[in-house]
């Protein structure tokens, strides 16, 4: 069975960090291209951060350098530091998987709420 579990998700002042982390089982990750999406309230998910299986590293614009991805295909498990968060990067925070031969993303997590205060 496969699944995506994401945890980490708080509530932080703005200029705060966090650290959220993806927990894949039933694949393995390491053939994968993983990726964090977001979705604010009353706004279509947008993609965050990329890492392919050939460590080829993406980022949204907004990010501008405050946010590190980073897989352990040992683990399993893929993660995403936050840092000098803003109250723009509230939203819902999915992890997700997309198998090289498609390059879409086929897995997705449940999603875990992350919360800035101004």
């Amino acid at each position: 069975q496969v699944q995506l579990v994401e945890s980490g998700g708080g509530s932080v002042q703005a200029g705060g960090s966090l650290r959220l982390s993806c927990a894949a089982s039933g694949f393995t990750i390491s053939h994968y291209i993983m990726a964090w999406y977001r979705q604010a309230p009353g706004k279509e998910r947008e993609n965050v951060a990329e890492s392919s299986w050939s460590t080829m590293i993406t980022y949204a614009p907004f990010v501008r350098g405050r946010f590190t991805i980073s897989r352990d295909n040992a683990r399993n498990t893929v993660d995403l530091e936050m840092t000098n968060l803003t109250p723009d990067d509230t939203a819902v925070y999915f992890c997700a998987a997309a198998p090289r031969e498609s390059l879409e993303y086929e897995y997705w997590g449940q999603g875990t709420q992350v919360t800035v205060g101004s």
